[in-house]
Formats: C-alpha cells, structure tokens, sequence
C-alpha cells in the first residue's frame, strides 16, 4: 500500500517512516530493563529480517524471545499492509525506551528496608526495503575510529606531561651556570686574605 493511497496514518509511523515504504512493531511494558534489552537490540541494527530471526534463535539473553517476536510481526505487518517482500526488509531501526518502573520492597536487618526497582522497557523495531534501508557503519571502522580519538587524546597528555619537565630543566640549567660566579668570587676573598697576611711583620723583627 503506497501512502497516497493509505487513508489513515498514525502520529508513530509518521515519525518512524514518514512516507517511505516499511513496517514496524511494538512491545510495551517488556519486563526487562533497557540496559539488557540494548545489548540484543545493538546486534539487529542493518541485518535482514530473516537472519536476525536466525540469530535470535540462539541468543541466551531471556529479551531475544521478545525480539523475535517483535521482528516477526514486523515483518507479516509489511507483507499484508504494505505488500513487500519479506525476504528483501532489513531491520533499520532499533528502539529501546524505558518504561514504568515498579517500587517493591525488601525487609532488612534491624526492622528497616530496602528499594527493589523492577524496571519495564518499550520496545519498537522498524522493518524496510533493503534499497531504501540507511546502511550502519561497520564495525571495523568504528573501532578505527575509536582507536585515532583514543591516540589523539594520549598525544595530548604526552604533550602536557612534557612541558613542565622542559621548564625544571632550564631552570636547572640557569641555576648551574650562575654557580660558578659565586665560586669565583669566593675565590677572590681568598686571594686578598693571604695578600693581608703577607703584608703584616713578624714580632721577631720588630724586636731587632
């Protein structure tokens, strides 16, 4: 169904897809926190629908039933309102949002007690065209990327490490070269306390 002929369009899939062909899915109140839910999510971003469900099959992660499930209504979703091909969609887009979160309590030593929180997430998996799909970096030139920003941020502490040493080492330098003025001076002290010495009579001579 193309959207100059789609009558109805709600606020969620003009903000995920807009008019471009696609379905989605949502699970809400998956009783899951979003930290786990994001650790499956990341691997499905950019993969087809038919091998994320390959791979969902496998995961240990207790939220990959949730993802499979959501993957595969999004699919039958643009198979029967859209009129695509199930074999060609790719998984573009890949929400976790965080849900309500439940207070429960748990008694303590001493008549106090604790705060459980049982976290929920919202999630939404978004299906297109592998044409029309925006492709994800890949993951080696992430981590090449991640390696040059890591290198320029040493560079720089080498950099504001070395400075203060250049500086110590002047200031030795300086005070070295002004040393050998003091020693000289001394040195002169010395020379006109033994012209003093020489210049006074013995007593044995002043006697004769």
């Amino acid at each position: 169904m193309s959207a100059a002929t789609r009558q109805t369009v709600s606020a969620r899939r003009q903000r995920l897809l807009g008019d471009a062909p696609g379905a989605f899915a949502v699970a809400q109140h998956v009783r899951v926190t979003p930290q786990k839910a994001r650790r499956v999510g990341d691997l499905l971003r950019g993969v087809s629908a038919s091998e994320a469900l390959d791979m969902l099959k496998f995961q240990p992660q207790a939220v990959a039933e949730n993802f499979y499930k959501l993957v595969d209504s999004a699919v039958s979703n643009a198979e029967s309102t859209e009129g695509l091909n199930g074999e060609t969609l790719v998984i573009s887009q890949v929400y976790v949002d965080e849900g309500p979160t439940m207070k429960r309590w748990r008694p303590r030593a001493k008549g106090s007690a604790s705060r459980i929180l049982k976290r929920t997430s919202h999630l939404t998996v978004v299906v297109t065209p592998a044409d029309e799909a925006p492709r994800p970096a890949p993951a080696a030139e992430k981590k090449a990327a991640k390696k040059t920003a890591a290198k320029k941020t040493a560079a720089k502490k080498t950099a504001a490490k070395k400075t203060p040493a250049n500086k110590t080492a002047t200031s030795k330098k300086a005070s070295a070269k002004k040393a050998p003025a003091k020693k000289t001076a001394a040195k002169k002290t010395t020379a006109k306390k033994t012209t003093a010495k020489k210049a006074t009579p013995k007593k044995s001579e002043k006697e004769n």
